[in-house]
């Protein structure tokens, strides 16, 4: 599964990076993110890593799962990536999380986010569920951006 989502952030992409570089706001502003709090570090990894609670209601369903994730790529202010990475020597799905900033005008910015999942379908609302989910995950960013300011 991917999914795209775009949204107007009001504050310049430098500060709007800072808070998409670090997966422990993203509970704040991102809803499928229970909870993400660091992971002890390790010397494969290409950055830091968190532990991310996603979590998702369907109905009377819930569903959780904990994966482990690193930040792969940062080019400040511009790009953040965020990969699983297990070292638990098992096959895992991929959850690749990409957030691009452009600059618009001296106090705003776009953001474009991309999430690929490659795990199975058993549930396939739960996709439509997920996308919807993270798209409006922009406008919760924006708000809580704009009351930092």
């Amino acid at each position: 599964m991917d999914v795209d989502a775009a949204a107007d952030l009001p504050v310049p992409s430098a500060r709007a990076f800072a808070s998409l570089a670090d997966l422990g706001t993203y509970p704040a502003w991102l809803g499928i993110v229970q909870q993400a709090v660091p992971a002890e570090a390790d010397a494969r990894d290409e950055g830091p890593a968190w532990w991310v609670d996603l979590g998702a209601k369907l109905g009377p369903l819930r569903r959780t799962k904990r994966v482990r994730m690193v930040r792969t790529d940062a080019e400040e202010p511009i790009r953040v990536r965020f990969e699983r990475v297990e070292h638990d020597g098992r096959p895992h799905p991929a959850w690749i999380l990409t957030g691009t900033l452009e600059q618009r005008g001296a106090a705003a910015c776009h953001l474009v986010m991309h999430l690929h999942y490659g795990g199975s379908r058993s549930l396939p609302v739960a996709d439509l569920v997920l996308a919807a989910e993270v798209r409006r995950a922009g406008g919760r960013l924006a708000a809580m951006l704009a009351k930092q300011a």
